[in-house]
């Protein structure tokens, strides 16, 4: 919003950061500013869950990992709060006991906030979320690519015979064109599967694949260069299961695989995104009474940092 003065977060040295407002990093919320550039919202459904419940609690959670948030980011000379009007515009509210009503809801609470901001971070949730966050974003932007950070590929066709769940969401975005499969790509994969066939029909699909596995071989570095030859110039939109990190990392979580991303690497690698065309973003499925000393709150309320940070530079700010 040029020519306005950006509102931020109070500052910590002054009030508490354990005081002010309830809202991720103590942002102003969207009614208390004249418009906003990046909005932050909170999505708590968990009803497409396969194992344990609770992500329904993950933006509150979230939101108290962030508290601990300064304005100026070292790693990336950035200024997530001062570059571009940031808000919180509260949570968007789903039906818990109707998966596609649910998915209806999301997606109209997304359009609307996008209809009067730039960019959109959602917080989680569980990752059936992600469909409609998708189809907002296509209907502003055209098929994207998909960076999907998960333990998980989360292409299945159906689970119990149910097309809408966790599992599923990308499976379903690449049957309504949403995603430009050419530049899409998971990271962090790992863990058991039902069967061979779920790599081969996520590779039919369309997907590139970084599992966990070649970051711990080959580090970081080339997992960022393979991402970013993956999506090009192309409008990017990021999706980050936190179960992609190992549980020592981020226990307070759905499904969690051993063997997964440590916190700074997957810090590390969202840093290497710089000069990308993002233009949405998630961090889902934590779920806090799993959690504890708020490790994965902590983690989850950096992620969504890395992308304030991200967003912030495209600003030149």
């Amino acid at each position: 919003m040029p020519g306005e003065e950006i509102i931020g977060p109070p500052d910590g040295r002054a009030v508490p950061r354990f005081a002010g407002p309830d809202t991720f990093a103590r942002l102003p919320r969207l009614q208390d500013v004249s418009g906003a550039d990046v909005v932050i919202a909170g999505i708590p459904f968990d009803s497409g869950v396969s194992y344990r419940p609770g992500a329904r609690f993950g933006p509150g959670a979230v939101r108290a990992g962030s508290k601990l948030l300064r304005p100026y980011h070292p790693g990336l000379d950035a200024n997530p709060f001062g570059a571009r009007q940031v808000v919180d515009a509260g949570d968007i509210a789903a039906n818990p006991f109707d998966i596609p009503e649910a998915i209806d809801s999301v997606e109209r609470g997304a359009r609307e906030i996008l209809d009067g901001a730039d960019h959109l971070i959602a917080i989680g949730g569980d990752h059936t979320i992600a469909l409609p966050l998708l189809r907002a974003t296509a209907a502003r932007h055209g098929p994207v690519a998909l960076v999907h950070f998960d333990a998980h590929l989360d292409t299945w066709d159906t689970y119990f015979g149910a097309p809408y769940t966790h599992g599923t969401p990308f499976r379903r975005a690449v049957e309504e064109g949403l995603l430009a499969l050419d530049a899409s790509a998971h990271a962090g994969i790992r863990g058991p599967l039902y069967a061979y066939a779920d790599l081969t029909e996520d590779k039919e699909l369309g997907f590139a694949t970084v599992t966990t596995a070649d970051v711990a071989r080959y580090g970081t570095d080339q997992a960022i260069d393979r991402i970013r030859s993956r999506v090009g110039d192309r409008p990017v939109y990021v999706s980050v299961d936190i179960d992609v990190l190992d549980p020592a990392h981020a226990p307070g979580t759905g499904t969690p695989e051993p063997g997964g991303l440590t916190t700074r690497e997957l810090q590390m690698i969202l840093r290497g995104f710089t000069g990308l065309n993002l233009v949405g973003a998630d961090v889902v499925e934590v779920a806090p009474a799993y959690d504890h000393a708020e490790l994965t709150a902590l983690a989850a309320a950096n992620v969504a940092y890395e992308f304030l940070g991200l967003f912030a530079l495209r600003a030149g700010g």
